[in-house]
């Protein structure tokens, strides 16, 4: 099979459980707005997730880029007992100091509440505290399922890895109707750990089938163990500094309104459904492809993993920031409007969707061109472009937030990411020339057009259908009606555009697609 047969296929596979996953924790939060509204509640709540999953991001999001490429270097060289031994040695150490960490992080949580959300008081300084005590375990887990999924993914499994979302998604729904009625919030917290143990659990059995079991002694003094913390140093550094975008926004927003925090989290997670449901899977499933032609030094195989990669993400993400700036309105009002959550949650949460979406390309690219430089064993690079973008980040928030309130955050980060994109492109494209001529600028001129007459036939159709938005099926009518048109006509805007553009943009989209180059 071919590579870009091999890529699409695993994309698919992952983008389907993905869906399945992005649609239950859409119902997942929906779930929660309406039980808990934008309030006291659930600001607290989300900067009390927010601590351990700052830490899990850092450090199971750097071992993420090297272990894989560690494991993967030593079976190609026939060496599976070392690749395993290197693992088990990892998992251990990894288990050690998320289980130091929290309960570090327990003991010393009135202190962290306080370097996160320094702007709480009262109320929602006590309860962040409590319910950040209950939370902090929860790093334990997820750094455990991070690394199954990824030795998974690189064993060539990427469904399972994928599905684990979905356990821990219907973890979380199920507590918040059970424990969730009886504890409120806490109970809510709790059903969040348990959701994540359960996400590690069930993708155990197939690892261990495929050789994982923990190999005694320890051995921290294996040359592959020494690789993955030589290579992590500066993964580590970077991923903090991109947790230090999410750090400015929670300390700046914690000075806002109550709700303010609750409205950016909620529109995150609208943002990030389009990212989980394709990037993420496409960065997944080329990860280990990238890592391996890095290693076999095939340059012009990495190119055209790249360019196909990039390629698509350019041809799904940049449609959807367009329709998510056109419709937030009614999509946020669909998705989560009831019970608690009330107009002016709405209003809040629209308003944030509407600012995030401008930076949504910049955050998917992104993630993309990341991958590549950690498949050349490039850290540092990422680092410094990070470090920069933090800069961009805290002086564009100060610089909005006076005027837009908790959306001037929200564009801030858009703008962070585009620029941290712009910068990335740059600099691969100096250790990969290949991607300079690969017709990317062409290609998104051709997607920016479409994009915006699908924008325009989006909006449209909303308009003309906003009679119907009176209960929640004629919403539903309206919000769904619009996105087809909005569809239809960003394929069919192709035609329009004539000549060389559209027999550009289709021969593109096919090898997108094919993985074949026409």
């Amino acid at each position: 099979m071919s590579t870009g047969k091999f890529i699409f296929k695993a994309t698919l596979l992952i983008a389907f459980f993905n869906l399945m996953s992005k649609v239950l924790g859409l119902a997942r939060e929906s779930v929660i707005a309406r039980l808990f509204g934008a309030s006291v509640y659930t600001d607290a709540y989300q900067t009390a997730l927010k601590m351990p999953n700052m830490l899990f991001f850092i450090v199971s999001g750097a071992l993420a880029t090297v272990v894989v490429p560690v494991f993967t270097e030593h079976a190609a060289r026939g060496e599976k007992g070392e690749a395993w031994k290197i693992f088990s040695t990892v998992t251990v150490a990894v288990v050690l100091f998320y289980f130091a960490a929290a309960v570090t992080g327990m003991a010393a949580a009135p202190l962290l509440v306080k370097l996160v959300a320094p702007g709480f008081e009262g109320t929602r300084e006590l309860l962040t505290v409590e319910l950040a005590r209950i939370l902090l375990p929860l790093m334990i887990f997820a750094g455990l399922a991070s690394l199954f999924s990824n030795l998974l993914n690189a064993s060539n499994i990427f469904g399972l890895p994928a599905f684990s979302n979905s356990v821990n998604n219907i973890f979380i729904i199920a507590s918040a109707f059970t424990l969730g009625k009886i504890y409120g919030i806490h109970g809510l917290a709790l059903g969040t750990v348990a959701a994540m143990a359960a996400m590690a659990l069930v993708q155990l059995p197939a690892l261990c089938k495929k050789g994982f079991g923990l190999r005694w002694p320890l051995e921290l003094g294996h040359p592959g163990v020494k690789k993955v913390c030589s290579l992590a140093l500066p993964s580590l550094l970077s991923l903090s500094v991109n947790q230090a975008n999410l750090y400015v926004v929670g300390v700046l927003a914690s000075w806002l309104p109550v709700g303010s925090i609750s409205a950016l989290g909620y529109a995150d997670k609208l943002i990030q459904f389009p990212v989980s449901l394709f990037v993420l899977a496409l960065g997944t499933a080329v990860f280990p492809t990238l890592s391996m032609r890095a290693a076999e030094g095939d340059r012009e195989a990495l190119t055209g993993a790249l360019l196909k990669s990039l390629k698509a993400v350019i041809i799904t993400m940049v449609p959807a920031s367009v329709g998510l700036m056109s419709l937030s309105h009614p999509i946020v009002k669909l998705i989560y409007k009831g019970g608690a959550f009330d107009q002016r949650a709405v209003e809040m949460t629209a308003a944030a969707l509407l600012f995030y979406s401008v930076g949504l390309v910049g955050q998917a690219a992104g993630i993309l061109l990341t991958r590549g430089f950690y498949s050349l064993q490039d850290t540092a690079t990422p680092l410094k472009i990070g470090a920069a973008t933090v800069l961009v980040n805290l002086a564009l928030s100060l610089a909005l937030i006076g005027y837009l309130r908790h959306g001037g955050l929200a564009l801030a980060s858009s703008l962070a990411n585009l620029f941290y994109m712009a910068l990335l492109m740059r600099c691969l494209g100096q250790r990969v020339p290949g991607l300079r001529r690969g017709g990317l600028l062409k290609f998104t001129l051709a997607v920016l057009a479409a994009s915006g007459l699908m924008a325009a036939a989006s909006c449209a159709v909303s308009r003309a259908l906003a009679h119907l938005a009176g209960g929640l099926a004629g919403l539903a009518v309206q919000v769904s009606l619009a996105i087809a048109a909005g569809v239809v006509v960003y394929a069919a805007s192709i035609a329009v555009l004539g000549g060389k553009e559209a027999s550009f943009f289709w021969r593109s989209a096919r090898e997108v697609l094919t993985g074949r180059k026409e």
